[in-house]
């Protein structure tokens, strides 16, 4: 009985810890890099070269934004399936 609620007990304090933030926001499709004491992201570009005028002269680097929400995946080519009927 010991183990079980020593166990509930760990399992209670491993659920309790704090969740990492979303470094990049989805609303927007480049984000800025910005290395120094303290790195972070900012994501408020809508076009590189937009982000690389806010980058210069700064220790940045322009990066697509991987969480872009408007971002879709290609339909795949649709394919002509031709049927053989037996008759």
């Amino acid at each position: 009985m010991r183990h079980v609620a020593l166990a509930l007990t760990l399992g209670a304090l491993l659920a309790t810890t704090p969740a990492s933030a979303q470094t990049y926001d989805p609303g927007y499709p480049v984000c800025l890099h910005v290395y120094g004491e303290v790195t972070y992201y900012e994501c408020g570009y809508t076009s590189l070269p937009q982000c690389k005028a806010s980058a210069s002269g700064r220790a940045a680097l322009c990066v697509i934004n991987p969480y872009y929400a408007a971002a879709r995946v290609a339909d795949p080519p649709l394919r002509h399936r031709h049927h053989l009927h037996a008759y």
